[in-house]
């Protein structure tokens, strides 16, 4: 089946160096799922915590489903991220440490599963903001220039 992508969060590759990737799945309900499949979700703000040997995902909202009906769910709940108990070790002893969050970078489904891909992330400062900003001018730059060296 492959990978349908959901939602992209572009703001933490700008607000973040990303040292280390992971793919969880997540608990939702039917509605949420629903609601996925129409791509009606926002990962902008959102963050992962650890308390109790467990991973949750905070601030991700999933408008509620268009038909549904009392059983509709709260769009800005916490969610439990299903993470192997090493790797929840290994988020929670990273993030005691100063300077170090989890942010989810995407959101996609899976053979039919949804899945969150969260990376290990440390902070920008503003001037790495700059130099980052910089860097992928000089890029566009350079792609534009050899495109109209090509065309002659």
């Amino acid at each position: 089946m492959g990978e349908k992508l959901i939602c992209n969060n572009k703001k933490a590759f700008h607000d973040y160096f990303i040292e280390e990737k992971f793919e969880a799945g997540m608990v939702l309900k039917g509605t949420e799922v629903k609601s996925l499949r129409m791509g009606k979700a926002n990962l902008n703000d959102s963050f992962a915590i650890v308390k109790n040997g467990e991973a949750f995902l905070h601030n991700l909202h999933i408008s509620p489903y268009d038909f549904g009906n009392r059983e509709n769910h709260d769009p800005d709940r916490m969610r439990k991220l299903l993470l192997h108990k090493k790797e929840i070790g290994k988020l929670f002893g990273r993030i005691r440490e100063q300077g170090y969050s989890v942010v989810p970078l995407r959101l996609y489904f899976k053979n039919g599963m949804v899945k969150v891909e969260i990376g290990l992330a440390k902070g920008k400062k503003l001037y790495d903001k700059r130099e980052d900003m910089k860097k992928n001018d000089m890029r566009r730059d350079m792609a534009v220039a050899l495109k109209e060296r090509n065309k002659n």
